[in-house]
């Protein structure tokens, strides 16, 4: 209200404000609930979720991101921490329920200490402080390991797996994934780069995961374009060509006349004529396989089958990239320039069915930079959650590759966390310190989840984790799978330090940014403008009448 008591009116008619502690509350209990959701799904012996959208499409997962994405979330403060969870899981690919509990865990303790008075600002800078040295813990209790050692990088690939539907075939799976990884793994320096576009997931329900393959090449879900070809060659010399091997139209409507048959007749001759010489260009190459990226005309297909050349069209540019990638062959846009240099190799080109499709397989290739895994299982159900693993598996073993420091997993990082920022904070003067204090509890619920999610009492849990931790114990965790608190060193359970960091760092900046909001303004659904008087366009038929 204005001195001489008329209202202003600022926000739009239907808008709504919440201020102060009770947008704080609201936001907190958004995010909170969100955590929720996922923290019965953390470790390996976490439960499953089934979400089901809009269409009856079924999903059945225990992938923190792909949870998330699933549920449609409507309130902001929610949508943020579904936000950390695609964030973790496009950075490191691991650790998404993790990051999701421990934001949620961060904000919990925070809302304690706003109702005991303590200012979200005094928070903030707390949080940052004991992040930051909660990082440096991290780093001193890593492992530095070889970026190529197998074993290793088989145990991260595998305790990546043991949470998942996956389980069973962790052991398996994961060499698979960890020779895909180094095959494609590229030197720079000291260090190794690991494009993951490189390795392509095809999946296709039959048969069992035990059947899940390896192909040093590339799979193409394509069947062979006529059936006088080859359905085999072997030391096959491959051309991948993106042009189309059809009479290409002029850019202008033209018309040819003609009026006398014969002409018709020299016309189809010349056409024939100029597809059987592109047919040609490839034969003299020496080329006995070819991949198109476009159409192949049915007189081309005819040519290429009596040349008894193994031919693909209308592959996709993505299989091409990395069919050049993984045969050593250029792509070629134009057949006049088209060399025997250009052409790649592998050992052998197959088209085999698989259930009810016909795929084409790339296999044997010398140095293949790309490669296929080729996941098999009981149902469309069981092997979209085996792709969702597989991916994570890969993921974990980029990280460890690109920065190969790991550590003892099973919460044993967090808990020695907890454990060192307890003493740190001590040094701490004000009531950051407070802030710190809590920032350690908050990362030991992650210990606790586990325990809680495998059946086992929390608090002896905590008690016996602390107890373990102050003797300087620090690779002891929850063995979830035993359902007691041991090293987990000897079980070869570990995970990247880069997945931990993420973690943090994502958790604390999300919780941070939530703590600083004490105002939430809603604009009012915008309504339609009501039709004029008269019944709108109904009114028009006066027109007619005048």
């Amino acid at each position: 209200m204005s001195n001489q008591g008329q209202p202003i009116i600022i926000l739009k008619e239907g808008s709504s404000e919440t201020k102060g502690r009770d947008a704080q509350r609201n936001n907190v209990m958004a995010a909170r609930l969100i955590a929720e959701i996922v923290r019965t799904s953390l470790g390996p012996r976490g439960m499953d979720k089934m979400l089901v959208d809009s269409l009856g499409d079924v999903t059945i997962t225990n992938d923190g991101a792909t949870m998330l994405k699933e549920i449609d979330v409507q309130h902001p403060a929610a949508k943020m921490m579904v936000e950390i969870a695609k964030t973790t899981d496009n950075e490191v690919g691991d650790g998404t329920t993790t990051c999701v509990v421990l934001a949620g865990s961060l904000l919990e303790k925070a809302q304690e200490l706003i109702d005991k008075d303590v200012h979200p600002t005094v928070i903030v800078d707390g949080y940052g402080k004991a992040a930051d040295q909660a990082l440096e813990i991290l780093k001193n209790v890593a492992m530095k390991i070889d970026p190529t050692d197998k074993q290793q990088l088989v145990n991260v690939a595998t305790t990546s797996m043991l949470t998942k539907l996956v389980s069973d075939e962790a052991p398996d799976l994961a060499k698979l994934v960890v020779d895909a990884a180094l095959m494609i793994a590229e030197k720079s320096g000291t260090t190794y780069k690991v494009d993951i576009d490189n390795i392509k997931v095809e999946k296709k329900p039959g048969g069992s995961m035990a059947d899940t393959q390896l192909v040093k090449g590339i799979v193409i879900d394509k069947e062979v374009v006529h059936s006088g070809m080859p359905k085999s060659v072997k030391n096959a010399k491959i051309a991948l060509i993106s042009s189309a091997f059809e009479i290409e139209k002029t850019e202008f409507s033209a018309e040819i006349r003609i009026n006398d048959p014969l002409q018709m007749k020299q016309f189809l001759e010349e056409e024939n004529r100029i597809l059987k010489s592109m047919v040609d260009k490839i034969e003299n190459t020496g080329a006995n396989v070819v991949f198109c990226q476009k159409g192949i005309d049915d007189v081309a297909q005819h040519f290429l089958a009596k040349a008894g050349i193994l031919t693909i069209r209308r592959v996709k540019e993505s299989d091409m990239t990395k069919l050049a990638k993984a045969t050593g062959g250029r792509m070629s846009s134009n057949l006049e320039d088209l060399t025997s240099k250009d052409l790649g190799s592998a050992e052998l080109v197959e088209e085999r069915k698989i259930e009810e499709d016909k795929w084409v397989f790339v296999e044997g290739c010398k140095n293949p930079k790309a490669v296929t895994l080729l996941i098999r299982g009981g149902s469309q159900r069981v092997i979209d959650e085996a792709e969702r693993s597989v991916h994570d598996a890969i993921m974990v073993t980029k990280d460890v590759i690109e920065y190969p420091y790991i550590l003892a997993g099973g919460g044993a990082p967090e808990a020695e966390v907890a454990h060192q920022l307890r003493e740190w904070s001590n040094k701490l003067g004000g009531r950051e310190q407070l802030a710190a204090q809590k920032f350690a509890e908050a990362v030991e619920t992650i210990p606790l989840t586990l325990a809680e999610n495998a059946g086992m009492d929390p608090i002896d849990t905590q008690v016996e984790l602390r107890a373990k931790h102050a003797e300087g114990k620090k690779s002891v965790g929850v063995d979830a799978l035993a359902g007691v608190v041991a090293d987990l060193t000897p079980k070869n359970i570990f995970d990247p330090l880069k997945v931990k960091e993420q973690v943090i760092k994502a958790a604390v900046e999300s919780a941070s940014m939530l703590l600083r909001i004490d105002d939430m303004i809603a604009s009012g659904k915008s309504r339609m403008p009501s039709p004029p008087p008269g019944g709108g366009m109904g009114g028009m038929g006066g027109m007619g009448e005048m």
